[in-house]
C-alpha cells in the first residue's frame, strides 16, 4: 500500500482536525502518501481530493470543525453511488480509506468494505451514538461547553425562581443530555431511552420547588418522547402555572476548540487507523475500550445499537432529589 485517503462525514465534532493530521503525520512516517478527500463521501463522488503533507495539517489541532469540511450524502446509501465513490478512488490510485465520522459514516465504511475496498473507520460524533466505542471524538467537547450554558443558565434561573428547558442533540440517543444532567445538577433529564409523562415532568418540578430550590433545570435530548415545545406549553399551564424558559443550544455545540481529552483521543484513534491499514486490516473500525485502543468491526458496528448504562440513570434520578 503506497497511497490512502482520509476523509470526514456527517455532522461535524470537534477533534476531527486532530485526527486528521494525525492520520497524515502518521501516514507520512510510514512511507505513505495520504490523500484529502474534501466534503465527505459527497466529495469522494465528485473526484475532490488532494494530497496533504505535514504543513497542510500545522496548526490545526486546536481548530473545531474539519478543514477537509463535511456533507451528507445520500447518494452513498445507494449501490451505484458506492460504486462511482469505488471508482473515484480506483482513478486516484488510492489503495485504502481512513473514514471519521458517526454511525452514517460507518455504514458507508462498510458498504465500501462489501466491494472489497480497504476501509478503517474511526467514530466521531458529539451524541456518542455509535457502538463499539466508550466514546466518540466530539464528546468530551460538547460536553463541555452544554455544561458550560448550563452553569450559567443556572445563575440566571435561580435569580428569578424559573423552571429552564435546555435542549442538547441526541436524535437517537441520549448520553449528552444525560451525563450533561448529571454533570450540571439537573432536576430532570429527557432522552430518547425512557418514556416520563409530561405529569411526571411537572411533579418533578413542583418538588424541586417544594424543597426549597430556587429553580429547576430540565435537560432534554433533541429525540426525547416530548418535544421542549410541548413540555414548555404543558408547564404553562394555568393548572401548572410555572414560569418557564427554554434555551436550544443547537449548533453551539458543535464548535470551539477541542479539549485536551478529545484531541488526544482523535490523535491515538488516527494513529491507530493508519496503522491498521499498514498492517492489511480493514472492515473494523478503532474504538476506545477502556483506555485502550481496539479493532471493532465496523458489520458488528453497524447493527448494533448503543445503550446508556442504567446505573447512570439511577444516578441521574438519585442525585437529582
Amino acid at each position: 500500500m503506497k497511497r490512502i485517503g482520509v476523509l470526514t462525514s456527517g455532522g461535524d465534532a470537534p477533534g476531527m482536525n486532530a485526527c486528521i493530521r494525525a492520520v497524515v503525520r502518521r501516514g507520512i512516517s510510514l512511507g505513505l502518501e495520504v490523500w484529502g478527500i474534501k466534503r465527505g463521501y459527497r466529495g469522494l463522488i465528485n473526484g475532490e481530493m488532494t494530497p496533504l503533507n505535514r504543513r497542510d495539517v500545522g496548526g490545526v489541532i486546536q481548530k473545531g470543525g474539519t478543514f477537509l469540511q463535511t456533507a451528507r450524502c445520500p447518494e452513498f446509501k445507494d449501490p451505484k453511488g458506492v460504486r462511482e465513490g469505488l471508482r473515484r478512488l480506483n482513478e486516484m490510485g488510492i489503495e485504502g480509506l481512513v473514514v471519521i465520522g458517526g454511525d452514517g459514516s460507518m455504514r458507508g465504511a462498510y458498504a465500501l468494505c462489501q466491494e472489497g475496498f480497504p476501509v478503517v473507520g474511526v467514530p466521531a460524533s458529539i451524541d456518542n451514538d455509535v457502538w463499539g466505542t466508550d466514546i466518540a471524538i466530539g464528546v468530551d467537547t460538547a460536553l463541555n461547553t452544554v455544561l458550560v450554558a448550563l452553569d450559567r443558565i443556572k445563575d440566571t434561573a435561580s435569580s428569578h425562581g424559573r423552571a429552564f428547558l435546555i435542549e442538547v442533540m441526541g436524535r437517537n440517543c441520549g448520553y449528552l443530555a444525560l451525563m450533561s444532567g448529571l454533570a450540571g445538577g439537573a432536576e430532570a433529564v429527557l432522552i430518547p431511552e425512557e418514556e416520563i409523562s409530561l405529569e411526571q415532568v411537572a411533579q418533578i418540578v413542583e418538588e424541586a420547588y417544594k424543597k426549597g430550590k430556587p429553580h429547576a433545570i430540565i435537560v432534554i435530548a433533541e429525540g426525547a418522547i416530548h418535544k421542549t415545545s410541548e413540555v414548555a406549553a404543558y408547564l404553562e399551564r394555568d393548572e401548572v402555572g410555572f414560569e418557564v424558559r427554554t434555551t436550544i443550544l443547537g449548533h453551539i455545540q458543535r464548535g470551539g476548540s477541542p479539549t485536551a481529552f478529545d484531541r488526544l483521543l482523535a490523535s491515538r484513534l488516527g494513529v491507530a487507523a493508519v496503522e491498521a491499514l499498514a498492517q492489511g486490516k480493514s472492515g473494523v473500525m478503532m474504538g476506545l475500550k477502556g483506555n485502550k485502543i481496539e479493532a471493532v468491526p465496523l458489520e458488528e458496528v453497524i447493527r448494533s445499537t448503543r445503550t446508556l448504562d442504567p446505573k447512570l440513570l439511577e444516578m441521574a434520578l438519585v442525585l437529582s432529589q
